[in-house]
């Protein structure tokens, strides 16, 4: 299992939060997400074999943008 941060733009509330979360738990392999409004971030643990562009579109299509990930 990997860990990784998520740069996010575009969220402003609580809500968004809950969007981003939502977004992302809907994506097979990745098995926990922590949304942090203040410092736009998302920590995730995902299996090994993860592929980062089902983040890239889940983000997208959530209607926030994902500028950054890394391993945390």
């Amino acid at each position: 299992m990997l860990t990784k941060k998520l740069t996010i733009e575009g969220m402003s509330c609580n809500h968004c939060v809950k969007r981003v979360e939502s977004a992302l738990l809907d994506l097979e392999g990745l098995v926990s997400v922590k949304v942090n409004l203040s410092s736009k971030t998302a920590m995730i643990d995902v299996e090994d074999n993860f592929n980062d562009t089902l983040l890239f579109n889940a983000i997208d299509d959530a209607g926030y943008d994902l500028i950054q990930v890394e391993l945390a």
